[in-house]
């Protein structure tokens, strides 16, 4: 071995050492059950903060996502945002914007919380410190953490996200002519499990992980790598400011890759079955995705992106905003 070679191998060895690949973990709040549990509660708490702000966007979002099917049928244009929101205060009232939010409460109790905790769970193996004892985690690994949490905590959330959906979209159907469909949350799900089974409580679950894996790796993912990226180069100490620019950032990635996916979830639980309980428009995902493109162009994928993105923004700081807060609160470090 000559003394390049050497150089090189001694080189990589305190490269190695600088940045091992797994070593114990350093984390100021150790993982038990009862930091745990106090995240879950705290995420519980900032996720319906924020969604009793936003969540009027949430259904206007639906609504214009869904409404695409009765605008292909009638031939008549695709309604605006604020076209879609006067419509529904108008004809309506005030408390459609409010329809689906019990539905809501209970998914964030089970989606929001969870997919957080999963996510400082799965982190937790891969968090070290680096030469100038700076908590450290790599990007690629923030993202895969928070991909996999997402699909995780949507999968066992989905019924809760049907009905939501339902209840955002009767008012619609109503106007519309069509048949009762939902008076409540409890109403709505034995009426889909009349209908279906329970086969046809994870209706649209494809879409809808999917959608759930980009949004997670999007906002909690995001917010993470966006904190820790903006401390080392803006030196930023932990506080309200490095909380509301990371949470900005995580609002607008979670946005623009959750998007496409939210838009073939609602197509998909929207639809209504035959009596035998099959889909009558689309048959899974992959044909909704088709048909979308074919029969109302690719810009589809993106109907309801601002609205999408006027909620999550807003949503995203107010949730960070909060959990950061009662987490500091109860003396715990930064998440």
């Amino acid at each position: 071995m000559d003394k390049a070679e050497r150089d090189y191998w001694h080189l990589r060895s305190l490269e190695i050492e600088e940045e091992p690949r797994f070593p114990p973990t350093n984390v100021a709040d150790p993982l038990t059950a009862r930091n745990l549990f106090q995240l879950y509660i705290n995420t519980f708490i900032g996720a319906n903060l924020a969604e009793s702000c936003v969540f009027p966007l949430d259904v206007a979002k639906t609504r214009m996502q869904v409404d695409g099917e009765q605008a292909k049928k009638t031939g008549s244009a695709m309604p605006t945002f604020r076209a879609t929101l006067s419509n529904m205060i108008r004809v309506e009232g005030f408390k459609s914007l409010y329809a689906g939010f019990s539905a809501m409460v209970t998914r964030n109790f089970i989606f929001n919380s969870l997919r957080v905790v999963l996510y400082d769970v799965f982190r937790r193996p891969f968090l070290y410190q680096n030469e100038r004892n700076e908590e450290v985690l790599k990007v690629y690994m923030a993202l895969g953490c928070s991909f996999t949490a997402g699909c995780i905590a949507q999968a066992l959330a989905n019924p809760f996200d049907i009905v939501k959906v339902r209840m955002q979209t009767e008012g619609r159907r109503r106007q519309l002519g069509y048949d009762v469909r939902v008076n409540s949350m409890v109403q709505a799900f034995v009426d889909i499990y009349r209908r279906g089974g329970l086969p046809s409580m994870w209706k649209g679950v494809g879409p809808s992980c999917m959608r759930a894996c980009l949004m997670t790796t999007g906002d909690v993912g995001s917010y993470d790598v966006s904190k820790r990226t903006f401390k080392r180069l803006l030196d930023l100490e932990e506080g309200l400011p490095l909380r509301f620019v990371s949470s900005m950032c995580a609002g607008l990635t979670a946005s623009v890759l959750s998007t496409p996916a939210d838009v073939i979830k609602s197509r998909m639980m929207n639809q209504p079955v035959d009596e035998n309980g099959k889909n009558l428009y689309y048959k899974n995902s992959m044909d909704c995705l088709r048909k979308l493109v074919r029969e109302e162009g690719v810009l589809t994928l993106y109907k309801g992106l601002m609205p999408t993105w006027f909620r999550l923004g807003p949503f995203s700081v107010l949730f960070w905003l909060s959990v950061e807060q009662l987490r500091q609160w109860e003396g715990q470090s930064g998440f």
